[in-house]
């Protein structure tokens, strides 16, 4: 049942990302872009979160992971500080 839910919210941030970006390119405004750079990012953590606790249990990715979603929320931190100046 873990694996069904690591895969959907790998589904969902993908959608967000996709969502975003289709908006980005119709009225690209700095944090959109940021937003999307963010999702990008969650996706590919989610991503490896399922690879990480199904497909290869015996290899440890979590510091990846958090590299990943580190680097990811700081992008959207700096869009949204970069939009309020």
């Amino acid at each position: 049942m873990g694996e069904l839910v690591y895969l959907l919210c790998a589904v969902a941030s993908a959608f967000c990302a996709i969502l975003l970006g289709k908006s980005y390119r119709g009225n690209p405004t700095r944090l959109l872009m940021w937003s999307t750079l963010c999702f990008v990012g969650l996706t590919v953590n989610n991503i490896l979160l399922f690879v990480d606790l199904v497909l290869v249990p015996d290899i440890d990715l979590s510091l990846f992971r958090a590299v990943i979603a580190l680097v990811s929320v700081l992008l959207l931190l700096i869009g949204l500080l970069w939009e309020d100046a």
